[in-house]
């Protein structure tokens, strides 16, 4: 049993990842994706946070698709050592994604979770979504910055985000239908979109 938290920038996925597990006795992995990743690569957490909001060029992508389906090639070989850093990373996030499914009562945060285990039976995978307007006002609160910068910032984040997704699963980050539940944090409030997944949640007998 596991709940994947897939969210735009600013829309809440903390303090909603949060009350789920309180209510519901499970852990979060939101900040722990980039201590165990920086753990496994040799990079600092905060050089994983950086990378793993890069998109991937060209070269970069095809082999991380050979990583992704040949893992085993890759490992064995000189030239695993010279993987671009945001391979790396990518390969060694969807390893942790996929070692924490296998475990139980585990809240998910970001790391294209949703994607990485889409197939997965006993999971529940939501969406997190807000105006943007509303985003750029918490944006700019939150990080001291003025509109247009915040602006910025927010349109940065969530077109990586997607172009993450886009390259590397070849989904689309924004088609609701990979979620079973797409919430709107701005008009509900993060309290009651917490108690919404907490409540679907226990009628699977969670």
């Amino acid at each position: 049993m596991l709940i994947t938290i897939s969210r735009q920038f600013m829309a809440g996925a903390q303090p909603v990842a949060k009350r789920i597990a309180g209510a519901l006795g499970w852990e979060v992995v939101d900040d722990a994706f980039a201590e165990a990743i920086a753990a496994k690569s040799g990079y600092s957490k905060e050089d994983v946070q950086s990378l793993e909001e890069s998109v991937p060029t060209f070269l970069e992508r095809f082999a991380q698709s050979s990583a992704l389906s040949f893992p085993e090639f890759l490992v064995s070989t000189p030239t695993a050592m010279d993987e671009p850093d945001s391979v790396k990373l990518a390969h060694i996030s969807r390893e942790f994604v996929e070692e924490l499914s296998r475990r139980d009562r585990v809240v998910m945060v970001g790391r294209a979770a949703a994607a990485i285990l889409a197939r997965e039976k006993e999971a529940l995978h939501i969406r997190l979504v807000a105006s943007r307007d509303y985003r750029i006002e918490l944006a700019a609160k939150e990080h001291g910055l003025s509109n247009e910068k915040a602006a910025e910032l927010l349109d940065e984040r969530d077109s990586n985000r997607a172009k993450y997704h886009k390259e590397l699963y070849g989904r689309d980050w924004n088609d609701p239908l990979h979620y079973h539940m797409v919430l709107n944090t701005e008009l509900i409030g993060i309290d009651e979109a917490g108690d919404l997944i907490v409540s679907h949640a226990r009628a699977l007998g969670w």
